[in-house]
């Protein structure tokens, strides 16, 4: 009998399921300035991270074992304690896509990592369509009136910068063999969350007055674009490439950047051609390098 899937149609699958995740991060832009009270970046990464990871315990009624303790925090901290804030802050500060735009940086900084620290052979390939996807997503969402707020502008890129290492030591680390993703998600979205509890509160004080729209933009962003997400997210991780993977993270500005506008201009279209090129040449490499020559 002949296997239901082909190992190509295994990885397509493998890689829309993955880029979910970066598809619904695009709306956390919209999201937090329609919804969500303003002021209170660290409060919005804490009810995202928090209630989802506990859920995801109670789920899976998976702990840690041994180094991976350690290991679990760390990770928690850089992809979810560290990074939500990040996005949170430069989403208040930035318009539209720009924040989401600094983003993208995050395909060429992994890249850089994955010859650092998981001593991969430099790309060229990957150098330069993450390039070709940062110009993409800027011509998609910077236009002549977009304000770049400098505080915004360096809080966009240390997100860019903390994901992007945290997928990297995803991908070093992998995960326990017998552990799933959601026991993997809930590790980390517990272990951001409770990273945050003290640091929202010495910073921001008591919590918000939560209406019927934050109630309902803090669930979409908890268990869609956290617990959901991020059981995806770290899926595809552990079993795609690490540069393919951050390559799906142009997906999010060019989301958000649709849900921002009504009608595109010519320059976004050729920008979102551009993005939409880097992430598909990006799930692939050229033959030379897979045969060990590097240009």
């Amino acid at each position: 009998m002949k296997p239901l899937t082909t190992p190509l149609s295994a990885g397509l699958l493998g890689t829309a399921l993955t880029a979910f995740a970066p598809v619904v991060w695009g709306t956390t832009y919209v999201v937090t300035t329609e919804l969500l009270p303003p002021g209170h970046p660290l409060f919005a990464g804490l009810m995202r991270a928090l209630p989802a990871g506990l859920i995801a315990l109670a789920i899976t009624r998976t702990l840690p074992r041994g180094r991976w303790w350690l290991k679990a925090a760390a990770l928690g901290v850089l992809n979810i304690g560290t990074f939500f804030p990040l996005l949170f802050v430069a989403a208040e500060r930035l318009p539209g896509g720009v924040a989401a735009t600094l983003g993208a940086a995050q395909p060429l900084l992994a890249a850089i990592l994955a010859v650092a620290v998981l001593r991969q052979s430099p790309s060229a390939w990957r150098f330069a369509w993450g390039i070709v996807g940062m110009v993409g997503v800027g011509l998609v969402v910077i236009g002549p009136a977009a304000d770049f707020d400098l505080v915004g502008v360096v809080v966009g890129l240390g997100g860019a910068g903390t994901m992007a290492l945290g997928v990297t030591l995803t991908k070093r680390w992998g995960r326990p063999a017998d552990v799933g993703p959601t026991a993997f998600a809930a590790w980390q979205l517990t272990a951001g969350g409770l990273f945050l509890v003290p640091v929202t509160f010495v910073v921001e004080g008591a919590p918000p007055a939560i209406d019927l729209n934050a109630a309902v933009g803090y669930l979409w962003l908890g268990l869609i674009g956290g617990l959901l997400a991020y059981v995806l997210w770290f899926r595809g991780i552990t079993s795609l490439p690490v540069t393919s993977v951050a390559v799906l993270g142009l997906l999010s500005p060019m989301v958000a950047a649709v849900l921002g506008a009504v009608v595109l201009g010519p320059v976004q279209l050729a920008g979102f051609a551009l993005a939409l090129a880097s992430i598909v040449a990006g799930q692939s490499t050229p033959q030379t390098e897979k045969n060990g020559i590097v240009r």
